[in-house]
């Protein structure tokens, strides 16, 4: 029904940087919300950004001043800018939407992941 694309992982040093892109495709009316969420040892997903169809954003205490989140409500694309890396940012980032569909439901759709690794 609805397809999540991630992309733009990779290695980086610490303090480098990379862009992660999601391009969402299929059947829906709208996109509501569209986040990037990462795994935590021991626990579920944890929200890293997110921003919603006007534009209001929130960040994890963690990354704040350090990636921005953007998207392209005409593409149906959100993209991650991640600066000043560091060795705990290594994780499977996860592309997610809060889609409104054709009937009319609101469901959360998920991607398959990129993977980040920041080591030296």
């Amino acid at each position: 029904q609805v397809q999540l694309v991630e992309s733009g992982g990779g290695l980086v040093q610490p303090g480098g940087s990379l862009r992660l892109s999601c391009a969402a495709s299929g059947s829906f009316s709208s996109i509501d919300t569209m986040g990037w969420y990462r795994p935590v040892p021991g626990k579920q997903r944890e929200l890293v950004a997110l921003i919603t169809s006007d534009g209001n954003t929130r960040y994890a205490d963690s990354v704040k001043d350090r990636f921005t989140i953007s998207r392209d409500n005409a593409k149906n694309t959100v993209a991650l800018q991640m600066n000043s890396l560091k060795p705990e940012d290594t994780a499977v980032y996860y592309c997610n939407a809060f889609v409104q569909t054709i009937l009319l439901r609101r469901d959360n759709f998920w991607g398959q992941g990129t993977q980040v690794t920041v080591s030296s």
